[in-house]
């Protein structure tokens, strides 16, 4: 059994059982129950009713977060010529060929996203085992295989982020921070829900959404009422 802290079990008991909140209150007391001392991040939790086996049920995508999400995000490039240059002036932290394919193969992985033109996509497809794991690998379905090197790289840095069902149909994304106004987590919590709510599979039976549930780093969950997906700004007074 995992150890808990004193000041985990201190918020936990902030939760009340058997509660479902609306996704504004369970913002507002993740932030409250946050027993982490730096600016913690702001987690969401989904499962859903897919089946990942499936391809057909695979859900995958990105999203806008209008607030960002706090973080400044590693991107390197796989590009040459006017792309490179173009990542280069939009921010990327390391662009490159072979050269960076060739440090990527040798393990390393100190970055948040990785962005390729198609052209090299033959070789970055090599890189498959060191990437794919970690899901870094572009994809043209997430806007991270383009000729547009300078938009992708602007995107992610300004608060794209990616979100991509596991085999036990769960996802997994951030918010934003701590710090962050109650607003400003619920405006990006509902601009990732809109999106996960529009990728669902036809081919998807009953419940899409099971289960919601809102943490910060090192915090305990809150359970959200998967029900209230309308209004989700409004004030409900319900606050813990």
């Amino acid at each position: 059994m995992a150890f808990k802290s004193k000041s985990y079990k201190d918020a936990a008991a902030k939760i009340d059982e058997g509660r479902y909140y609306s996704p504004l209150d369970a913002i507002r007391l993740a932030q409250k129950t946050s027993p982490a001392k730096f600016d913690a991040s702001v987690e969401v939790a989904m499962r859903l009713g897919v089946d990942p086996r499936q391809a057909d049920q695979m859900v995958r995508g990105t999203v806008n977060l209008p607030n960002g999400t706090g973080k400044t995000a590693r991107v390197i490039v796989f590009a040459t010529g006017a792309q490179a240059e173009a990542a280069l002036a939009a921010g990327a932290d390391e662009v490159g060929d072979d050269d960076l394919v060739e440090k990527v193969a040798g393990g390393w992985t100190d970055f948040d996203a990785a962005v390729a033109t198609p052209n090299l996509m033959g070789k970055v497809g090599k890189l498959g085992r060191v990437l794919g794991p970690r899901g870094l690998m572009p994809n043209p379905k997430t806007g991270t295989v383009t000729m547009d090197t300078a938009k992708a790289v602007s995107d992610i840095k300004g608060g794209k982020i990616e979100f991509r069902v596991d085999r036990a149909a769960n996802l997994h994304f951030i918010i934003g921070k701590v710090s962050f106004s109650d607003a400003q987590l619920t405006e990006n919590y509902v601009a990732a829900l809109e999106e996960i709510l529009r990728l669902k599979p036809s081919s998807s039976k009953g419940r899409y959404i099971s289960k919601i549930t809102v943490s910060t780093t090192m915090g305990p969950g809150v359970p959200v009422d998967v029900n209230r997906t309308r209004n989700l700004t409004e004030d409900t007074d319900e606050a813990a």
